[in-house]
């Protein structure tokens, strides 16, 4: 029988009195070696060794017995746009991309963050949803891509300036995990990012909200809608049964009254399936007594969708437009996605590689769509 190979755990994923308690019993002071490692981390050491700040005897100790960051870069593809996607290879063999989106005139740097590998929900417009389950991503390797991101803009003197949870997943299936990761992005000593510039994208998880609405994070929302109209929604969205949109609005009117802020209503446009009449009453009937503004997402082209046997198509700028007039008559705020990252399928809907072959490429069972919190799962909010 072969050698197990040891993996060391990896330090990205732990917060300041995480890595205090894995340094006890080390040379030094555990508390102020913590916050030095913790800094380092953050910006952007790729080894202990260009830790200079710490003794050498510890730095020793440290790379045999821990590694920095549990994930790795296997791919980097880049749109003309400058849009950046990765790869990103995980314990086990799965991977998860993660994606860095560049505004016009490059002034603003927005890291979209995966929650999952894979998604469970199924939704029929999504690569993601298409390719099945993996598992929860930890809370170093959600922090991992921050990380990753970040390696390619510090050489430019720039840094990301946001952070939206759009990637691969519904980000409130692993509340726990995406809280810590965001305790340990938003520290002011190190990453120091602030929830206002951090916006979680999510179909609508019921219990995820109300648990995000006690316990935060009190990050911006917005709700991947898509279509008002009930039925529909479970057509094209099946992950969603469990949640009928009345309990949604109730969960959102919570959060709102928590944060004071505008939340955002997504909705993907897939051609002649939800641009209709009774779509824009519906979207309108549903906002009433929020405050929210209508992101309209055009229908990013995914190879292989369809829904009752049609193949799915992006609607004309005119079907759009029509769309768009129907719901500011309506009296709703409405804004349109630019698309961004397309070339490099790394726009909304189309993240989702498979495992390559020879990794581990088991898609997990589907899992149960119900609700775990942080307090179910035995870990305590931050």
């Amino acid at each position: 029988m072969g050698e197990t190979q040891h993996i060391r755990p990896a330090l990205s994923g732990m917060n300041i009195q995480e890595l205090e308690r894995t340094l006890a019993g080390l040379p030094g002071d555990a508390p102020y070696r913590a916050g030095q490692i913790f800094s380092r981390i953050s910006r952007g050491a790729r080894s202990f060794a260009e830790m200079t700040n710490l003794p050498g005897p510890l730095r020793e100790t440290l790379a045999e017995r821990f590694s920095i960051r549990g994930s790795t870069t296997l791919e980097k593809q880049e749109d003309r746009d400058g849009t950046v996607k990765l790869r990103m290879g995980l314990a086990g063999g799965a991977s998860v991309e993660t994606v860095l989106l560049v505004s016009e005139p490059g002034d603003r740097l927005t890291a979209c963050l995966s929650t999952q590998a894979g998604c469970p929900l199924g939704c029929v417009f999504c690569k993601t949803g298409s390719i099945g389950f993996f598992r929860n991503l930890e809370t170093g390797e959600i922090v991992d891509q921050v990380l990753a991101l970040s390696d390619l803009v510090r050489d430019r003197g720039k840094r990301i300036s946001r952070m939206v949870i759009m990637g691969m997943g519904e980000p409130l299936l692993n509340l726990p995990a995406l809280r810590e990761a965001l305790d340990i992005l938003c520290d002011p000593r190190g990453f120091g990012f602030s929830k206002r510039k951090i916006t979680l994208s999510t179909s609508g998880v019921y219990r995820g909200i109300l648990d995000m609405a006690k316990n935060g994070p009190w990050t911006d929302l917005a709700l991947s809608i898509t279509t008002a109209r009930e039925e529909l929604r479970r057509r094209l969205m099946p992950g969603s049964a469990g949640d009928p949109l009345d309990r949604i609005k109730e969960a959102l009117e919570l959060y709102q009254k928590k944060i004071k802020r505008r939340i955002t209503l997504e909705a993907v446009l897939l051609g002649g399936i939800n641009t209709t009449g009774a779509d824009a009453q519906a979207l309108a009937d549903f906002a009433r007594g929020l405050s929210v503004v209508v992101n309209l997402i055009p229908w990013n082209p995914v190879e292989g969708l369809d829904f009752d046997k049609q193949a799915l198509r992006k609607p004309p700028p005119e079907e759009i437009a029509r769309f768009r007039r129907m719901l500011e008559s309506r009296g709703l705020g409405v804004s349109t996605r630019y698309r961004r990252g397309r070339s490099i399928c790394g726009a909304c809907g189309q993240l989702g590689t498979l495992p390559a072959q020879g990794e581990d490429a088991a898609v997990a069972a589907l899992p149960s769509l119900s609700y775990n919190s942080s307090t179910d799962s035995g870990s305590q909010p931050r």
